[in-house]
């Protein structure tokens, strides 16, 4: 029987989430939920200098705004001690070795290899350095870094989404798993991760490709059969003009999408599908983006995301919600007596939620009359019916109006729609009309208030 699926999503807390991490969120999310499977979220904070608390609560709280739960929840800030345990393990085995060169030094090897016409590969220079070496570059004050050495060996992988990969150890520099001061790096401390807390598919952006060959490798020094973790690499983001996303675009972050007024199931939905041939539909519940979920719907092409497409499918999201997913929201909005009625007239006009306090003042509040024929007003205050009113009250006294001053369609219609919203469109006012009632009608034609 196979292990349970255990996708993970592992941001970095050295700043906010952005789209791109959105999108390897969800679709590791929905992975794990279309297959009765787990999600880990786990903080990849092992850079102490950067990591910032009120990025894993931001990280945190952008992820349950999208709906996208976690199972469990782990701070690589508090697993040192097993990736040190995993370190001492390599090194018994001899898998490691210690390096002295400094930044500069290393940086200088790259160039002159390049100026060579040669792969910037680490040369493994610290294998040929005896005790009586270390020892001396000890003695000034150098601390090793260790690398973990590569096999000269083929390894491969039947990617999720790219179909086999191989790659030649030797053509990558060994990686550096533990630094001088002692901490260490990402590739150690994912390996371990993943490893240690049984996830079984690692889904994220296709820049990890030339990664997968190397933490593969760790994969099998440390223990575990390579073949048991599943690895898949999307295609990256491109905007609409075929350039790579930039992280620093600050309209991209899910905090500047949600304070304009874009709703998560939005994202979710264009998320989703990009990159698939499938429609973007917009969804009314998460889980309707679960069901027929397929990896093997992406394709190997880039996708093009143009941000104006949350626009139009934010009207969508919001044309198609019922009341109950709003009417917490509508009250925090200041909104307070909305009912099913009033969502049910005006969600079909709304942009953005924030839209819905327009209307609520033209049926509950004060608003700025717009009158161009005082007369016409005057005379079709005369003509308001008296309550209760319906569906078939606006129809009754426009008729009425009609009949009296022999108006009809645009000189009928657009006069009575301006004194009584202020706009010159909106919903249809045989559904508005009733909740304005007749004494803000009066009002706004310039009557006497009954």
């Amino acid at each position: 029987m196979s292990a349970a699926v255990l996708t993970r999503f592992a941001p970095s807390p050295t700043g906010f989430l952005h789209l791109g991490n959105a999108r390897v969120a969800l679709v590791n999310w929905l992975y794990a939920r279309s297959r009765d499977g787990r999600f880990l979220l786990r903080h990849d904070d092992t850079d102490a200098e950067r990591s910032e608390a009120r990025y894993i609560a931001a990280i945190e709280a952008d992820l349950a705004w999208l709906g996208l739960g976690w199972d469990a929840v782990a701070r690589q800030s508090e697993r040192f001690e097993r990736y040190a345990a995993a370190f001492e393990r390599l090194r018994a085995d001899e898998r490691v070795y210690p390096c002295y060169e400094t930044p500069e030094e290393l940086a200088a090897k790259r160039r002159d290899a390049q100026a060579r016409g040669r792969p910037p590969v680490y040369d493994r220079a610290a294998l040929r350095l005896d005790e009586e070496a270390r020892a001396r570059l000890e003695s000034q004050g150098r601390r090793p870094h260790w690398r973990f050495r590569l096999d000269d060996a083929e390894i491969g992988w039947r990617d999720l989404l790219r179909g086999p990969q191989r790659f030649r150890l030797r053509s990558f520099s060994d990686p550096v798993v533990f630094r001088a001061d002692g901490r260490p790096t990402y590739t150690l401390a994912s390996v371990v991760d993943d490893v240690e807390l049984g996830v079984t598919h690692v889904i994220r952006g296709e820049d990890h490709v030339a990664n997968t060959a190397v933490q593969l490798a760790l994969v099998a020094a440390l223990g575990r059969a390579p073949g048991e973790i599943a690895f898949g690499h999307l295609p990256l983001l491109l905007d609409a003009e075929g350039r790579n996303l930039s992280k620093r675009e600050g309209s991209l972050a899910l905090a500047a999408l949600r304070e304009r007024g874009i709703e998560a199931l939005a994202i979710t939905s264009l998320l989703a599908r990009l990159g698939t041939a499938d429609p973007v539909v917009p969804a009314t519940r998460l889980d309707d983006l679960v069901a027929g979920f397929d990896l093997g719907r992406f394709g190997r092409a880039a996708p093009h995301f143009d941000a104006a497409e949350f626009d139009r499918l934010n009207a969508k999201v919001l044309h198609a919600l019922p009341f109950e997913a709003v009417a917490g929201r509508l009250a925090d909005l200041g909104i307070e007596g909305a009912d099913a009625r009033f969502w049910e007239v005006v969600r079909g006009n709304l942009e953005t939620l924030a839209d819905a306090r327009l209307w609520w003042r033209v049926c509950r509040g004060e608003i700025e009359p717009v009158i161009e024929d005082p007369d016409f007003a005057a005379r079709a205050a005369a003509l308001l019916p008296d309550e209760p009113w319906d569906a078939t009250t606006w129809s009754a006294w426009t008729h009425a109006i009609g009949a009296a001053t022999e108006r009809q369609g645009r000189a009928l219609y657009r006069p009575l729609r301006l004194a009584l919203t202020g706009r010159e469109d909106g919903p249809e006012l045989k559904n508005l009309l009733p909740m304005i009632g007749r004494a803000r009608a009066l009002a706004r034609l310039g009557g006497r208030v009954a």
